[in-house]
């Protein structure tokens, strides 16, 4: 079998921050990673579930709604996925940001965390998945365009 893409990628060369995985025809996969691979610091699973419920909600009640492929968790607890469809980069940084704003702020019942709703859904961690959002909001503060580029951080 192949190596796929994001097996390619030095993981030891990048940290927190937003960067563009692939691009297949239209679809655009954003690697949005919350702490540094390999850090020995990873997301804790229930806050994971949390900020998964409200990324997803937020993204697709956004005015990209019909733009947003997927979002979700990466297996080894370091980040998220974002796939689109017909966003500009900059929208998609502004996307990401707003949606972490609204998790760090976020209050009340978490979307789709009922029995019908959710596979998991005793399983969740609103106090700490608006902790976790924290490190990624302060690098997304000034991101611009270019930083989305792996090489950008790996050449620094």
């Amino acid at each position: 079998m192949k190596q796929i893409a994001s097996f390619q990628v030095d993981h030891t060369k990048f940290g927190i921050g937003m960067y563009i995985s692939r691009i297949d025809d239209d679809i655009v996969t954003y690697d949005i990673r919350m702490v540094k691979p390999n850090g020995g610091t990873y997301l804790p699973v229930p806050a994971m579930h949390t900020i998964e419920h409200l990324f997803a909600t937020y993204a697709r009640s956004s005015k990209f709604e019909n733009n947003i492929i997927y979002v979700g968790p990466m297996g080894c607890r370091t980040g998220f996925y974002l796939l689109t469809r017909g966003i500009s980069n900059s929208d998609a940084i502004q996307l990401v940001k707003d949606s972490f704003k609204f998790i760090s702020n976020f209050n009340g019942k978490i979307p789709g965390a009922t029995e019908v709703e959710c596979g998991n859904y005793k399983e969740h961690d609103l106090s700490t998945a608006k902790q976790c959002v924290l490190p990624l909001l302060a690098v997304l503060e000034d991101y611009s365009v270019e930083k989305l580029s792996y090489s950008y951080h790996i050449d620094k």
